[in-house]
């Protein structure tokens, strides 16, 4: 080579020393490279190829045309953070080049290797005929090829391709140099555009509500023609669509399974997935693989959304240009799915933050119902409500406080219709257990077959009938009271059930063979002498003496003195405003009646002969009559003279046919069931019998 071209060459590679700079310009450059380059091997157009996915592609490092027509349509490298554009290497048939081969075309529009039509026109639209391009070499390995073409055909020959391949061997290590050098400064304006991003991603609680100004950000570091971002669902098989950019793929529009897209699978095996050329590398056997395709996707990168240690989403974006993307997009696509990370989790924190305080005004809502029903009960049946002032019944009360905040099973005795039930709740109330169910049972209202189903559930198939599994009383009260009325009526196989739960405090279903805790307290009433019931064999002893720890026995109404009238102005007061008699009140002679009748039917009773009383009235006042009592003979047992004075035979008459008009109302009201209208009358079922017959009423 003369020396005069040497120092043509030595002045190119000072042009390459400028070019380190922050502001390298590669038209600029080689337009200088050009002109030093003209007397080695004249052209028209000179170009500076970088190899790129191993042979596959090329960038435009830098070009020049001296009538300054750009071949490869400007795309040149850059120092931004985007990066030059791919040309596949067939399009301008530079593959024998970067396998190592010097490359001399005298007229490539006519040329067999330019198949491609569109390139070939190009380059006649360009005049350019003749080329020579040769490898340049950068650590042992092809990285680039330097190609100079003329308008001229025939225009090269082994000259020309000799003194080509001694300005490549020059000047290839600066241009590998210089792609390094900007290569990195471009990688780390990127990575410091991606540290803008949370500030963006802020500025919602919900990432898909702020994706559309993310993609407009990412666009500048990573372009593409759809970006996704999914998270896997909870059962572990899918992928839900948080948002997406650009076009959706059909039928993928909100869930996506792995087993139907290739790359997902490897994206939920923590790998990331970078895709130069869809339709060669995805697998068309798999539905979402083929829609990727068959809409237009040509590369894509998909990154693994890492919670911790697990998977838990994917970012991918896809781009309709092949060998679009490289490994510098997938360290920038992992970056941004690590910014997209941070803010999901703020959004699921922020989420859990909105549940727990939802949770928390529910709770306090809740505590405040509770406190208020609370009251409410308290109000209702709390031992302040209980009207009595007979010294019997105050120490009935008195010895019920004391032992209602005892864990002690208690036994409340006394006639029906003294209140027992009533007495029961109120203990409840008062007890630790207060905020746990209070469960009523009156064991006589149920057949003896069904007791046991009653109090302590059965399984499905445990008898006839039972289609379903079903839950007792024992269960229903855990952790509160169970009341069981009328224990005395309790059958004997279910008396020993019962015992053994007092004794064990465990108990199965009827057909069951799990053991369940009986987490209960229990109380129990009879208006029958246990006491002679167990003498005769009729109730056991045994359990006898476990109900009885704590007796209580209520005193009859008629055992209290005046305070059947405390009671009777308070059913009064309570039932007029139901009623809408306010201004009802009780005339002397109906006080006169309610101090002197027995009442047989206790409180019961009493509350029933208001009612009617209130129903007939048309008055401020209620008369004696319209209270419907009908006068009772004293008992065989009882001592002392009869309260009620024997009636006039017209008032007798009368009250007779009051009597008759009761007991057809009591029946018509429990649609003939004798059982329920006796007990509505605050009668035994055997004198409610006894006055059937004496009335004519008896089948």
């Amino acid at each position: 080579m003369a020396p005069d071209g040497l120092a043509d060459l030595l002045a190119c590679v000072a042009a390459f020393g400028r070019s380190l700079d922050e502001s390298f310009d590669p038209a600029r450059f080689l337009a200088e490279f050009s002109g030093r380059a003209q007397k080695l091997v004249p052209h028209d157009y000179l170009l500076i190829a970088r190899c790129e996915d191993e042979g596959a592609t090329f960038s435009n490092f830098a070009e020049h045309a001296t009538d300054g027509r750009p071949l490869c349509g400007g795309g040149h490298y850059t120092t931004g953070p985007q990066r030059a554009e791919r040309i596949a290497v067939d399009e301008f048939a530079l593959a024998p080049v970067f396998r190592g081969e010097a490359q001399r075309l005298d007229d490539m529009t006519t040329d067999e290797l330019f198949a491609n039509e569109a390139r070939r026109r190009k380059l006649s639209e360009l005049g350019l005929r003749a080329r020579v391009a040769v490898p340049i070499y950068a650590g042992g390995r092809v990285s680039g090829a330097l190609v100079a073409m003329s308008a001229t055909s025939g225009a090269y020959d082994a000259t020309h391709a000799s003194a080509a391949r001694q300005i490549s061997d020059l000047i290839g290590p600066f241009v590998e140099l210089v792609v390094v050098l900007h290569a990195e400064r471009r990688r780390r304006e990127r990575f410091k555009a991606v540290t803008a991003l949370p500030p963006l991603l802020g500025g919602s609680l919900h990432v898909g509500d702020v994706l559309e100004r993310l993609a407009d950000a990412i666009r500048p570091l990573l372009d593409f023609d759809m970006m996704g971002l999914a998270l896997i669902t909870d059962d572990g098989r899918r992928f839900q669509r948080v948002g997406t950019i650009g076009r959706s793929l059909p039928g993928y529009e909100d869930e996506a399974r792995f087993d139907e897209f290739s790359f997902l699978e490897r994206i939920t095996r923590g790998e990331a997935v970078l895709v130069r050329d869809a339709p060669q590398e995805l697998d068309p056997a798999r539905g979402g693989d083929r829609r990727m395709v068959e809409i237009g996707h040509r590369s894509l990168i998909g990154v693994p959304l890492f919670f911790g240690e697990r998977v838990g989403g994917c970012l991918v974006f896809a781009s309709t240009r092949p060998h679009h993307y490289d490994g510098s997009d997938g360290e920038i696509a992992a970056a941004i799915g690590a910014a997209l990370v941070l803010a999901l989790q703020h959004q699921r924190l922020a989420e859990q933050q909105q549940r727990l305080g939802a949770a928390e005004a529910q709770a306090r809502r809740l505590a405040g119902q509770v406190a208020s029903l609370r009251t409410t009960l308290d109000d209702r049946f709390g031992f302040d409500t209980i009207i009595g002032r007979a010294p019997s019944f105050v120490a009935a009360l008195e010895d019920a406080r004391k032992v209602a905040a005892t864990e002690t099973s208690v036994l409340l005795t006394g006639e029906s219709g003294t209140g027992k039930e009533v007495l029961a709740r109120a203990i409840h109330q008062a007890s630790d257990r207060a905020d746990g169910p209070f469960v009523a049972l009156n064991c006589a209202a149920l057949p003896e077959t069904l007791v046991e189903s009653e109090l302590f559930g059965h399984e499905r198939g445990a008898f006839t009938g039972a289609d379903r599994q079903k839950r007792g009383r024992f269960e229903l009260a855990a952790g509160g009271t169970i009341f069981l009325d009328e224990i005395g009526e309790l059958a004997p196989s279910a008396q020993a059930k019962l015992l053994r739960v007092l004794q064990e405090r465990r108990y199965e279903r009827v057909g069951g063979t799990i053991t369940l805790e009986a987490d209960v307290r229990l109380l129990a009433a009879t208006n029958r002498d246990l006491e002679s019931q167990v003498a005769e064999g009729r109730f056991r002893e045994d359990l006898y003496y476990r109900l009885a720890v704590f007796r209580i026995r209520l005193p009859a109404l008629r055992e209290r003195g005046d305070d059947v009238l405390l009671l009777a102005d308070y059913f009064l007061r309570r039932l007029s405003e139901k009623m809408g008699k306010l201004d009802a009140g009780l005339s002397r002679d109906a006080r006169e009646l309610l101090l002197a009748h027995r009442w047989p039917g206790n409180i019961r009773e009493l509350q029933n002969a208001i009612e009617r009383a209130l129903i007939l009235t048309e008055g401020e006042l209620i008369s004696a009559k319209q209270l419907g009592i009908v006068p009772l003979a004293m008992p065989a047992a009882a001592s002392g003279p009869v309260a009620v004075a024997p009636a006039p035979p017209n008032e007798a008459r009368e009250l007779a046919e009051l009597e008759r008009q009761m007991i057809v109302d009591a029946l018509r009201r429990t649609n003939g069931n004798k059982s329920r209208a006796a007990a509505a009358l605050g009668l035994s079922r055997t004198r409610f019998y006894t006055r059937l017959r004496r009335l004519g009423l008896a089948d």
